[in-house]
C-alpha cells in the first residue's frame, strides 16, 4: 500500500482572482437541504444497558439516541420510564439535527436504572435530589444530594473539597506530574527528578443538572517559571450519586531529542487526593483490588490473627470493616497492648505490565516495606477510611494501560494521601524518542527507497511526539463508612466496566443515522448469508484474542491494532516500518463500529471505544504546527513522515460521540473544523510530485478521497451539532461537494485546487483521470451516503455514483467513459461496496451482480481462505496461542465493511 495517494496535480489554475472577499454564502442553487421527512413515526425507543448489571454503582450513565428526520422539534423534552411503567428522572438535551431543524440525536443522562427503560416524548420527571452548580463565591460548589464537592478556580488545588453530609471525606485533589530531566540508558549515573502541581488555567461550567453536571477544568503543570503538558480534566456529577467520574486529558508538549539523554521523561504522571483519617487505627480500614473482584482486607492497626484473641466477633467486625465495640469489652489480653501492634500507613500495588502487579505495605516513612501479595492483572480500586467515612477510587483499564499503580500513604496520621499513578513513578521513564537515526535518509530520493524496504516512510524530524494526548478514566466514591463487601465488589465492577446505556440497532437502522441501509441485523435466514456471518465472527474474535496474545496493551498502545503479520517469525511485524501499528488504515474504526451498530454486541462496542480513545488521541497531533493531522501507520504511533487528514477522520470519532455523547471527543472533532489549514503547513504529496508546486492559501491542492473525506466529515458534524462554527462548516460541506461536482471528470478528476477563503474548489479547465485504491477506503463511502442522504444536490449524487460504477469496472468501460482507463488498481473486494451502494440508488441490476462477483471473487478474503487458526508454541513463538498467517488487517478492515454493507444493501441478490 503505498503511504501517499499517488494523484496527479491538477492542471488547472485557480479561479482568477483568488484572494477574493472571504464569503461563507452559497451560490448553488442545487445545493439544498433534503425534503424533510412527512408522518415520521415517533414511537417510544426501549432502552436497555450494554452489559448485565444496569447502573451498579456508578454515579450516572449518559446515552445518544437518534431520531428519523422530522420526528420531533428541537425543543422537543423526552421522559423515561422503567419497566413498571415507574417514572425515571432524565436530562435531555439535542447532539445534532437534520438540515430541516428536527432532532437528529438527543443525549440522555440518568442517575438510576437497572433494568430496560422506556424514552418517549413527555415532561421529564425531576429527581429527588437535583444535581447543583453554585458559581457565586470562589469556588464552584456541586452537589449530588448526597456529596457536595469544591472545585477550585485558581491554583493547583483542583478539588478543594469532597463532602457527604457534614463529613469532609477528601480534600485537596490535585494533579501530580514528575518529570525526569535526564534518561540513562546503561547501569552507572544518577537519577534526579522534579515535581510539577497542576496550575489551573480555566474553569467552565458545561451542564449544571438537574440530573447531570460536568464542570470542566484546563490548565498546565507548573514548577517555578515553566509551565508544560497541558491537561483538560472533566468532573461529572448525577443526581443522587455519592461518587463522581473524572476524565483526564494530557498533551504532550515536551522535548525528546532522538539520539540524547537529556529531555522531558515524564516519571510519573497521576491524581492526587488527601482523605481525613478521624477513626481509631484499628477502625481504618484498608481496600485494595486484586484479580477479578479480590480484594485486600485489612486495617491499618490490625486485630485479627494475632497471638490473643479479642474474640471472634471483633475480629469478623473489624474484617467486615465495621466499627469495633470499645476495646474494654475485648479480651483485656489485647486491649492492654494495643500499643505494640503495629500500624500499616502506607500501601502501593504496582502494575507495571499486563502481566503482573505487586502489592507491599510499610508502617511508615523510612522503614522497610515487606511483600503483601500480588498477582496478575489488578482491578485498579482501592479505598481508604473508616467507619466514620472514606474514599474509594479506581483508574479504569488499569492493567491494559500499563505501567499504572495505587498509592496510600499516611493511613495512619490524621491524613492519609492517595495517588492514582497513571504512568507508575516505579517504571522506566516516558520514553518517546524516534527509534532509530534516520540510517542516511536525508533526501526524498533516499526516503522512498527506505520505504521500498520497510514499508516506512521516514522524513527527519517527523517522528515527534509533540501534540500527541492520552485520555484517562477514575472513579470516585465518597463512603459514609467503609462499604460491604458485596459494595466494594460493585464499585470494582463500574471500574472495570463503566455501565453504559444503549438503544436498541433497530433504532438506529430507523432512524437512517452513519448511512442509510449500511447495516442491517446479522440474518443467518440462508446458507450463504450464514457463512459470511460466520466469517464476520471468526474475524473479531480472532483480533480479539490477538490483542490479549500478542499483549497490545500499554499506556499509548492500547487500542490500537497491528497492520500485517510475519508468517516467518510467527509474530506481527511489530518493529517493519509501516506494518506495525495500524493507526486506523483503511478503516478498522469503522469495521468495529458498523459490527456494533448492527449487533449491539458489548464486546464489539468495548474493542471499538478502546480503539476510539486511542487512534482520536494518540495517532492525532492536538498541539503544534500539525495540529489537525494524523500520522501514517509505523513502529511508533506518531513515527511515519506521512502526517495527513486521513488518520484525523472525524468520521472515526462521529460513532462514540453520538452513541455516548463523550464531550472529549467532541472536543476533536470540533478542533477538526479549520483542518483546511494544515494544507498550507504540509503538502502530503510532497515527496511524489512531479510538477512544481507551492501551498498557496488560494490554490490549495486537496484530494478528493482522503484529503476531503477528512474534512468534510468535521465540517458536517460541526453543521449537525449546530458548533461555534455550524454556519461556516455548512458552507463548507455544500460548497466543496459543488465544487467536486461540477469538475469535469467529478470525483475521477482526483483532486481541486481549493481556497481557503472562500471554501470553493477551482473547476477544472480540462478533464484529468486521477484514481487512487486509497480514495474511497477512509470513510468516503459511508461518509457521501450520509450526505447524499443529507443533502439534495443531484450532480454531487450522480458524480458519486459515477465513481462507484467504474472503479471496479474493466478497464475498457473507463476507458469508453472517461478517455483513459484508471491505471492499475487494488482493493476490489473493499470496494464491492461501493458497486452495493450505487446499484440500490440507481436501481442497477448489473451493478448489483458486479458488487457479489467482487466481493467473492476479487482480491481479499475469499470462501477457499483458510478460516481458521494455527496453534503456535515454543519454540516457534514466544507464547503459545493461535495464528491465522492469511489474515492482514487492511483486508479485514475492508472485508468486514464490505460483507456489512453488501448485506444490507443487497442481502436479498446474493448469487
Amino acid at each position: 500500500m503505498s503511504p501517499i495517494p499517488r494523484r496527479s496535480l491538477l492542471k488547472a489554475a485557480a479561479v482568477a482572482g483568488a484572494a477574493a472577499q472571504f464569503s461563507w454564502a452559497l451560490g448553488a442553487k442545487d445545493a439544498q437541504a433534503a425534503p424533510r421527512a412527512e408522518g415520521a413515526d415517533a414511537d417510544p425507543v426501549t432502552l436497555d444497558w450494554l452489559e448485565d448489571g444496569g447502573l451498579g454503582a456508578a454515579p450516572g450513565s449518559t446515552v445518544g439516541v437518534p431520531w428519523p428526520k422530522g420526528v420531533y422539534e428541537a425543543d422537543q423534552t423526552f421522559a423515561l420510564t422503567d419497566a413498571d411503567g415507574k417514572a425515571v428522572p432524565v436530562q435531555s438535551w439535542p447532539l445534532a439535527y437534520w438540515p430541516d431543524g428536527s432532532l437528529k440525536w438527543t443525549a440522555h443522562a440518568v442517575g438510576s436504572g437497572s433494568g430496560k427503560l422506556t424514552l418517549a416524548a413527555g415532561d421529564a420527571a425531576a429527581p429527588d435530589k437535583k444535581v447543583t452548580v453554585d458559581r457565586s463565591g470562589g469556588t464552584v460548589d456541586v452537589s449530588t444530594g448526597v456529596i457536595t464537592v469544591k472545585i477550585g478556580k485558581d491554583g493547583s488545588t483542583l478539588v478543594k473539597s469532597v463532602r457527604r453530609g457534614s463529613t469532609e471525606i477528601a480534600r485537596n485533589g490535585r494533579l501530580v506530574l514528575i518529570r525526569q530531566p535526564e534518561i540513562e540508558d546503561e547501569d552507572q549515573g544518577t537519577v534526579r527528578t522534579e515535581r510539577f502541581d497542576g496550575a489551573i488555567g480555566e474553569v467552565t461550567v458545561e451542564q449544571d443538572g438537574p440530573v447531570r453536571a460536568v464542570v470542566r477544568i484546563d490548565g498546565k503543570h507548573r514548577k517555578g517559571n515553566r509551565s508544560w503538558l497541558p491537561f483538560s480534566i472533566r468532573l461529572y456529577f448525577y443526581a443522587g450519586a455519592d461518587s463522581f467520574r473524572m476524565v483526564h486529558t494530557i498533551t504532550y508538549d515536551g522535548t525528546q531529542e532522538p539520539g540524547k539523554a537529556s529531555g522531558d521523561f515524564i516519571r510519573g504522571l497521576g491524581v492526587r487526593f488527601s482523605v481525613p483519617m478521624r477513626d481509631e487505627a484499628y477502625d481504618r480500614h484498608i481496600r485494595i483490588g486484586g484479580e477479578g473482584k479480590g480484594l485486600l482486607r485489612e486495617a491499618v492497626k490490625g486485630i485479627t490473627g494475632l497471638r490473643r484473641d479479642p474474640g471472634a466477633a471483633v475480629q469478623a467486625a473489624q474484617y467486615a470493616g465495621q466499627r469495633l465495640p470499645d476495646p474494654s469489652t475485648w479480651d483485656q489480653r489485647v486491649t492492654t497492648r494495643l500499643q505494640y501492634i503495629p500500624e500499616w500507613g502506607d500501601y502501593t500495588l504496582a502494575q507495571l505490565s499486563a502481566d503482573g502487579f505487586t502489592l507491599r505495605k510499610r508502617t511508615k516513612k523510612g522503614y522497610g516495606w515487606i511483600g503483601a501479595g500480588g498477582g496478575k492483572r489488578a482491578s485498579g480500586f482501592g479505598y481508604v477510611g473508616g467507619a466514620s467515612g472514606g474514599l474509594s477510587f479506581g483508574l479504569r483499564d488499569f492493567w491494559e494501560r500499563h505501567p499504572a499503580q495505587l498509592d496510600i500513604r499516611d493511613a495512619h496520621t490524621d491524613e492519609a494521601e492517595v495517588t492514582l499513578w497513571l504512568w507508575s513513578p516505579e517504571a522506566q521513564p516516558m520514553d518517546l524518542r524516534f527509534y532509530h537515526d534516520g540510517m542516511g535518509q536525508d533526501t526524498y530520493a533516499e526516503q522512498l527507497e527506505g520505504l521500498n524496504i520497510t514499508y516506512e516512510d521516514y522524513e527527519p524530524e517527523f517522528g515527534t511526539p509533540y501534540g500527541i494526548a492520552r485520555t484517562s478514566e477514575m472513579l470516585f466514591w465518597a463512603n459514609e463508612s467503609t462499604p460491604s463487601a458485596d459494595a466494594l465488589a460493585q464499585q470494582v465492577a463500574a471500574v472495570r466496566t463503566l455501565p453504559q446505556l444503549v438503544a436498541p440497532p433497530r433504532q438506529l437502522i430507523r432512524a437512517k443515522v452513519f448511512g442509510p441501509g449500511l447495516y442491517s441485523e446479522p440474518d443467518r435466514s440462508t446458507p450463504a448469508k450464514a457463512k459470511i456471518e460466520d466469517h464476520l465472527d471468526f474475524l473479531f474474535t480472532y483480533y480479539k484474542d490477538q490483542v490479549e496474545q500478542r499483549r497490545w496493551y500499554g499506556f499509548w498502545d492500547y487500542g490500537d491494532i497491528m497492520h500485517t503479520y510475519d508468517t516467518v517469525r510467527h509474530v506481527w511485524r511489530y518493529d517493519i516500518g509501516g506494518y506495525a501499528w495500524d493507526n486506523s488504515e483503511l478503516s478498522p474504526d469503522l469495521w468495529l463500529w458498523y459490527a456494533y451498530l448492527r449487533s449491539g454486541r458489548a464486546d464489539i462496542f468495548r474493542f471499538a471505544e478502546a480503539m476510539t480513545r486511542h487512534t482520536g488521541e494518540v495517532d492525532v497531533y492536538h498541539l503544534g504546527k500539525w495540529a489537525g493531522l494524523g500520522t501514517r501507520h509505523g513502529v511508533q504511533h506518531y513515527a511515519d513522515s506521512a502526517k495527513q487528514q486521513r488518520i484525523a477522520n472525524t468520521t472515526y470519532r462521529r460513532f462514540y460521540y453520538f452513541l455516548t455523547a463523550d464531550e472529549r471527543v467532541g472536543d476533536l472533532m470540533h478542533a477538526n473544523v479549520d483542518s483546511d489549514e494544515t494544507f498550507l503547513v504540509l503538502d502530503p504529496l510532497r515527496k511524489v510530485r512531479t510538477d512544481p508546486y507551492t501551498p498557496d492559501r488560494h490554490a490549495l491542492s486537496i484530494g478528493f478521497g482522503t484529503d476531503w473525506s477528512g474534512l468534510v466529515s468535521a465540517w458536517l458534524t460541526e453543521w449537525e451539532r449546530k458548533g461555534p462554527k455550524w454556519e461556516k462548516a455548512k458552507a463548507r460541506v455544500l460548497s466543496t461537494m459543488e465544487g467536486i461536482a461540477a469538475q469535469p471528470n467529478g470525483f475521477v478528476q482526483g483532486s481541486g485546487l481549493y481556497d481557503l477563503d472562500t471554501g470553493r474548489f477551482a473547476v477544472a479547465s480540462t478533464p484529468v483521470v486521477s484514481v487512487s485504491h486509497l480514495s474511497a477506503v477512509f470513510g468516503l463511502n459511508e461518509l457521501c451516503a450520509e450526505l447524499i442522504h443529507l443533502v439534495d444536490m443531484p450532480k454531487f449524487s450522480d458524480a458519486y455514483f459515477d465513481y462507484c460504477r467504474y472503479f471496479n469496472a474493466t478497464k475498457a468501460e473507463q476507458k469508453a467513459r472517461y478517455g483513459s482507463d484508471f491505471g492499475t488498481l487494488l482493493l476490489f473486494q473493499g470496494h464491492s461496496r461501493l458497486d452495493a451502494y450505487a446499484a440500490v440508488q440507481t436501481g442497477d441490476a448489473a451493478l448489483a451482480k458486479r458488487a457479489w462477483t467482487k466481493f467473492y471473487g476479487s482480491d481479499g478474503y475469499t470462501e477457499s481462505s483458510p478460516w481458521k487458526t494455527e496453534e503456535v508454541s515454543g519454540p516457534m513463538a514466544l507464547v503459545a496461542g493461535s495464528e491465522a498467517s492469511w489474515v492482514s488487517s487492511n483486508d479485514t478492515a475492508l472485508y468486514g465493511l464490505a460483507a456489512i454493507e453488501n448485506l444490507a444493501l443487497l442481502g436479498d441478490k446474493m448469487p
